[in-house]
């Protein structure tokens, strides 16, 4: 008994002395082998449960309308949630304003970093038609993500060449929570974790991203971005691995509510050799944003026809050109009544007539409180996709 333990403790890799006097952990490549991973009992329920909620979700996105406009919020919620575990303040409103160029003198400075990572995962999808994912892809996608940011002088998609480390706040490497592998160690860790993306080893496609998403984490090939870059890696491969046929599966939501219990895991499997409690953890995660992901694609489906009876039933003459205004909505949600105009080539009040009357049925709400250069959003359908607390 007392072998199998320390075989386990030694299972994600070991612990070794630097020069300097701190310890750094070299993972072991994947799948674990000493012992195997024992895909029994409560984690094999768990897959089972985490590919069917995979499968409805898949279905429920290809009732939408419109699938890809789906796809487009996904992404901004993905990047928000994401970017706010490593400290940024933006809001899904801030994001949609400052990509529709309609900026606000309070719109936080970091929405840079999230509106580049929209353009970073959106590249690394475009590039999956061609490109297998990859440690090329991911320092592509890692370039992308840095430009022209806070940490954006720390080497965008160039791997590290100096040790990095994770902790509190002001702590040094040696008071680190965990401190990843020293750079010579990085590229072979790498090249051994994309051998593993090519051949699954017989491993069901969802425990392979699972793995796949610790070992990037514990690896920290770079010295900014790792923890977006390691949760963009979890949609790539769900994509690649065709588990869904759009990428509208993303698990920052779960990580962020549960981040202790994230950390702790990941330490669990590097500490005790503890993959299976982290692979049930992520399957979790899998299971409850698959299901709230559903549920939100139907919510936009009643909406959608509930707004659309509201219109025809209150806009008389214009209500035609109120459904045009709410099909553009959909992947424009934030506007002012210039661009109102413009999709309906009118005249000003024509246009300025069509939001206040839109406003009167709930589908539009100002958020500037300004008499002029006033600003919309598309109410209902922001709130669908919104934390409690993120509406302005």
């Amino acid at each position: 008994m007392h072998n199998a333990a320390e075989n386990k403790t030694g299972r994600a890799g070991r612990y070794i002395s630097e020069p300097t006097g701190y310890r750094a952990f070299i993972p072991a490549p994947l799948p674990p082998s000493d012992p195997p991973l024992e895909l029994a009992g409560d984690l094999r329920d768990k897959l089972s449960a985490a590919d069917y909620a995979l499968g409805r979700l898949d279905g429920a996105v290809l009732t939408l309308p419109n699938p890809d406009l789906f796809v487009f919020m996904y992404v901004r919620k993905e990047a928000v949630l994401s970017s706010q575990i490593e400290g940024t303040q933006s809001s899904l409103q801030n994001l949609l304003a400052a990509e529709a160029q309609l900026f606000d003198p309070d719109t936080p400075k970091d929405v840079e970093e999230v509106a580049n990572y929209v353009r970073a995962m959106n590249h690394g999808l475009a590039r999956l038609a061609e490109l297998p994912v990859s440690v090329r892809l991911i320092r592509e996608i890692h370039a992308g993500l840095m430009r022209g940011v806070r940490g954006g002088r720390l080497t965008p998609g160039e791997l590290r060449t100096s040790q990095n480390w994770i902790g509190p706040a002001g702590c040094r490497l040696a008071t680190a929570t965990f401190v990843p592998p020293p750079p010579r160690e990085v590229p072979q860790a790498l090249s051994d974790l994309e051998q593993f993306l090519h051949g699954s080893g017989g491993l069901p496609p969802l425990i392979q991203v699972g793995l796949a998403h610790a070992q990037f984490e514990t690896i920290h090939p770079f010295l900014d971005g790792n923890g977006r870059i390691g949760r963009l890696l979890i949609a790539f491969l769900l994509t690649e691995k065709r588990l869904l046929s759009r990428p509208v599966l993303y698990l920052s939501h779960y990580f962020k509510r549960h981040r202790a219990e994230y950390y702790e895991r990941l330490q669990a499997v590097r500490d005790a050799g503890d993959w299976e409690g982290w692979l049930a953890f992520f399957l979790d995660g899998v299971i409850v944003v698959s299901r709230e992901a559903t549920a939100t694609a139907a919510a936009i489906l009643r909406m959608r026809e509930d707004y659309r009876a509201k219109i025809t039933g209150h806009l008389g003459r214009a209500a035609a050109n109120g459904q045009r205004v709410m099909d553009r909505l959909f992947d424009h949600p934030i506007v002012n009544v210039a661009t109102v105009r413009q999709w309906l080539g009118t005249t000003p009040a024509g246009a300025n007539q069509i939001v206040a009357r839109l406003e009167g049925i709930g589908l539009l709400r100002e958020i500037t409180g300004y008499a002029r250069n006033r600003r919309f959003r598309f109410e209902p359908y922001l709130r669908l996709f919104e934390e409690a607390g993120d509406a302005a």
